[in-house]
C-alpha cells in the first residue's frame, strides 16, 4: 500500500474465511471450504482502491463483497479483490517475504506465518 502512495488512517487485522491463499506471482485469493485467509482491513476511498489496483504489474483483480472476522470477534462487511482466474507463474520470492514480514509485524497467527512460508 505504502509503495502506492496510501497510508491508511486505521489499519488492523481481519480473518476471512472460505477462501485460501496462492502467490501467482503475487497473493491472490480462492474459494475454499476448509481455510482461511488473514489480512490488513483498512477504509479507502474508490479513488484509493482504483489508484491501488490499476498500477503496472498488478493484474485483474474484481471486488467482491465479503463478511470478515476482526480479532475481537466481530463480524464486519468488507470488500476484497480478488482474481478471476490464478495464475501459473512462481511466486515473487521479494514479494513474499515483505508479505511475511508485514504479517509477522501485525502478529498473525503462527499457523498463517507457517502457511505464508510454505509458499516459497
Amino acid at each position: 500500500m505504502a509503495r502506492a502512495g496510501f497510508h491508511p488512517e486505521r489499519i488492523a487485522v481481519a480473518r476471512l474465511s472460505g477462501f485460501e491463499i496462492h502467490l501467482c506471482p503475487h497473493a491472490c485469493l480462492t474459494r475454499s471450504d476448509r481455510a482461511s485467509v488473514y489480512g490488513i482491513w483498512v477504509k479507502a476511498s474508490h479513488a484509493e482502491l482504483d489508484n491501488l489496483y490499476s498500477r503496472d504489474g498488478v493484474g485483474i483483480f474484481l471486488p467482491e463483497a465479503v463478511l470478515i472476522e476482526a480479532l475481537d470477534g466481530g463480524l464486519h462487511p468488507a470488500m476484497c479483490y480478488i482474481p478471476p482466474t490464478v495464475g501459473t507463474q512462481p511466486a515473487d520470492i521479494d514479494y513474499l517475504n515483505r508479505l511475511i514480514a508485514a504479517a509477522r509485524e501485525y502478529q498473525f497467527p503462527d499457523w498463517y506465518l507457517k502457511r505464508l512460508d510454505s509458499l516459497r
